[in-house]
């Protein structure tokens, strides 16, 4: 199932012109969300791709993230996708609150493909080590921070909520899935 996101009504962005998350589920315990960005590669700041490795701070330059979180509760997950391959997991108590890395996450398989006019990346995430009640479903919050060549962010997500750009807010978990699915 593919997700369009939206450009934040305050953002600006002409390198990138369309960003489309598609969503599926290999696996009963595997999420894979491909990010598909549309536009002038050329125009975007992207780093070299690397070995990947966990990192932080990815979210000051182009960055690919996903936030996961029960129906109910404030606890929550934050993963964050780099082109370079680098990723991030952190867990957090409530609220942009108690944020701790999420140790207890294996590493992501990540994919990128970049074409002039395309640029593709690919995440694997293992949903049985997230340590969230089962019992109802999971909220999924997804989005993208764009930084052109010139410094200039753009931020992206399936729904903002309003005034400025904010992916923790409850209003951007805007999809919905179930935690556990019956093994074919």
């Amino acid at each position: 199932m593919r997700q369009l996101l939206r450009l934040h009504p305050d953002s600006y962005c002409s390198a990138a012109t369309r960003i489309e998350v598609e969503i599926t589920r290999p696996h009963p315990t595997i999420l894979t969300l491909s990010y598909f960005v549309t536009g002038k590669m050329s125009d975007i700041r992207v780093f070299p791709v690397i070995e990947s490795a966990r990192c932080d701070e990815l979210w000051r330059h182009t960055c690919f993230e996903a936030f996961v979180r029960a129906w109910s509760g404030s606890e929550y997950y934050e993963f964050n996708f780099a082109p370079s391959t680098q990723w991030a997991a952190y867990r957090f108590s409530d609220y942009r609150s108690g944020m701790v890395v999420a140790d207890e996450i294996s590493a992501p398989t990540v994919k990128v493909q970049s074409a002039p006019d395309c640029h593709t990346l690919q995440v694997s995430l293992e949903l049985d080590r997230l340590g969230l009640p089962r019992e109802n479903p999971w909220r999924l919050g997804l989005s993208a921070l764009i930084e052109d060549m010139s410094g200039l962010k753009s931020y992206w997500a399936l729904a903002h909520p309003p005034g400025k750009p904010d992916f923790h807010h409850k209003d951007s978990f805007a999809h919905e899935f179930s935690p556990v699915m019956q093994q074919p």
